[in-house]
C-alpha cells in the first residue's frame, strides 16, 4: 500500500518548483502543467520505489523534463511533416441547416439523440442500436419515432414524412 500522506505532502512541498522548471523549459504554461502532472502520476504509481530515493524531486524533474522534451519533439516532427507536405485543404464550415439541426438534437432527451444518431448518422441498423444502447428492439424503434417527431416539431418540418425519409 503507497504512502499517501508522504506523498502529498511530497506533492505540496514540489509542486510549484516543479511547474516552474518545466515552464521555462515549454514556455507554455498549459504544456508545463500537462507534463508535470504526467510526471507527478508516474510516480505515484511508483512511489514505494521513488520516495526510497535520496531525492524525488529529481526523479519527478527529469521524467517531467523528458515529458515536455517528448512532446516538444513530436511538435516539431509534425510541424516539419505540415512543411514537407502542406497543410490539408480547409475544409469549410457546416450549413445553417446543419446548425439547426444539431442545436434540435441538443433538445432532445439523451436516449432519443443517441438512437437517432446511431441509426441515421453511424448508419447502424435498429437490432445493432438496441445492442449498443442495451435497450430492447421496441423500445429502440420508439425513441427513433418520438425523436424524428421532436425534431420535426423543433425544425418545423411541415409534413412529418419529410422527417422520417430524412
Amino acid at each position: 500500500m503507497p504512502d499517501v500522506e508522504g506523498f502529498d505532502e511530497f506533492y505540496r512541498g514540489s509542486r510549484q518548483r516543479l511547474l516552474g522548471f518545466v515552464y521555462a523549459l515549454t514556455g507554455d504554461r498549459a504544456e508545463a502543467q500537462d507534463a508535470v502532472q504526467e510526471a507527478y502520476i508516474r510516480a505515484w504509481q511508483r512511489w514505494s520505489t521513488v520516495s526510497g530515493y535520496d531525492d524525488p524531486e529529481a526523479w519527478v524533474r527529469v521524467v517531467a523534463s523528458r515529458i515536455a522534451v517528448s512532446r516538444w519533439r513530436s511538435l516539431r516532427s509534425r510541424a516539419r511533416a505540415y512543411l514537407r507536405h502542406g497543410g490539408t485543404e480547409s475544409v469549410p464550415g457546416p450549413d445553417t441547416d446543419t446548425v439547426e439541426v444539431v442545436a434540435a438534437l441538443r433538445r432532445l432527451p439523451e436516449e432519443q439523440r443517441v438512437a437517432l444518431a446511431l441509426y441515421y448518422l453511424v448508419g447502424m441498423p435498429v437490432a445493432e442500436v438496441a445492442r449498443e444502447t442495451e435497450a430492447p428492439v421496441g423500445t429502440v424503434k420508439a425513441r427513433l419515432s418520438r425523436g424524428r417527431a421532436a425534431l420535426a416539431g423543433l425544425l418545423a418540418v411541415s409534413d412529418p414524412q419529410e422527417a422520417t425519409d430524412a
